[in-house]
């Protein structure tokens, strides 16, 4: 069957501020009817879950951002694995903020777009994903840009208090407020945080400023890092979110995640963001490996987010490489064959 028969279902985060009743009307005409699901609540998306399962869909789509995607996959490879089935390929739709799939996987064009798209450039290949807390997600962090993901939602929320900012809670404005009035200033004057790193799985390699590895590889149950840090980032994809090469070293090694603990001050930030952006900076302070499996240790909680979705503050957190794949829908691939 080539993918011009298949059925896709298209799953969108109906909270989603680009997803409109205009939106979710195009989309339905595009697809076959009964194949486009929206969710409102995180109820409503298990059952979808379950039901595109039930369906076997072997294409599923998701639209709404990086965080809508994470728990789609989470949800329907639990379900799959619950009937004995495998799960369907995945794929991405631009719709939300952030968007580290959209680079990574080439969905740029635009969600109706790349609907298009799909039968003729819509190749394929196998995604690795992070596991942690019964969580599967392609990026995971702790400091810096958590801390700026839990203070953008108390501005969306504040934000939704007041009728004449309502409009704004979700866009640029929140965002900058966030950042420049709350996260920027208690980054700049808090002291460096402690953290310590224990290698769980096969051996982790440590990489110098070039990329390179360095030393023996660290074994399992040794330290692969204690000290300060700015943020404790985890990554299978070298894009963080807006094409930011934030994990340059992500797909060296598919049996491997990138770990990156950096040390860096908003200043050096500020003065170095092109290079930082493009994925070429380097700097003594950032510590990468590339690892299966690790604890990760706090001397005080720390906020903590989840494919850009924040879950909180954590002591302590155990994370790994998923034991099997997702195949993933990559205009970056060669296209199908008819």
């Amino acid at each position: 069957m080539t993918v011009a028969q298949e059925r896709v279902a298209v799953v969108v985060n109906g909270n989603a501020k680009r997803v409109t009743d205009d939106l979710v009307e195009i989309l339905d005409q595009i697809v076959r009817s009964g194949d486009l699901f929206v969710s409102r609540s995180l109820e409503e998306g298990q059952d979808i879950a379950r039901r595109i399962v039930e369906r076997s869909y072997p294409t599923v789509l998701t639209g709404g951002g990086d965080g809508t995607f994470t728990q789609m996959v989470t949800w329907i490879v639990r379900a799959a694995n619950e009937r004995g089935v495998e799960p369907p390929r995945f794929g991405f739709l631009k719709l939300g903020t952030g968007n580290a799939l959209a680079w990574a996987l080439g969905a740029q064009a635009g969600a109706v777009a790349d609907l298009g798209r799909l039968k003729s450039e819509g190749g394929s290949r196998a995604l690795r994903l992070l596991e942690m807390e019964d969580v599967m997600t392609p990026f995971a962090g702790f400091g810096a840009d958590a801390l700026a993901l839990k203070h953008f939602n108390d501005v969306k929320n504040a934000f939704s208090k007041v009728p004449v900012l309502r409009r704004y809670g979700t866009g640029g404005l929140a965002y900058a407020v966030s950042i420049v009035g709350l996260s920027m200033p208690k980054v700049l004057v808090q002291p460096h945080q402690h953290v310590r790193i224990t290698n769980l799985g096969e051996p982790a390699v440590r990489l110098g400023v070039d990329g390179q590895p360095v030393g023996a590889p660290v074994e399992a149950g040794e330290v692969l890092y204690d000290g300060p840090f700015r943020g404790v980032l985890l990554s299978t994809i070298p894009y963080w979110g807006f094409g930011a090469r934030i994990f340059p070293f992500a797909e060296d090694r598919e049996d491997r995640f990138e770990l990156r603990i950096v040390d860096i001050g908003s200043v050096d930030v500020a003065w170095n963001i092109r290079e930082i952006w493009k994925g070429t900076y380097r700097d003594a302070r950032l510590h990468d490996f590339l690892a299966e499996e690790v604890l990760i240790q706090f001397d005080e909680p720390q906020p903590f987010e989840i494919g850009g979705d924040a879950y909180g503050e954590r002591k302590e957190l155990r994370a790994r490489i998923a034991k099997k794949p997702i195949r993933v829908v990559d205009y970056y691939a060669p296209p199908p064959v008819a």
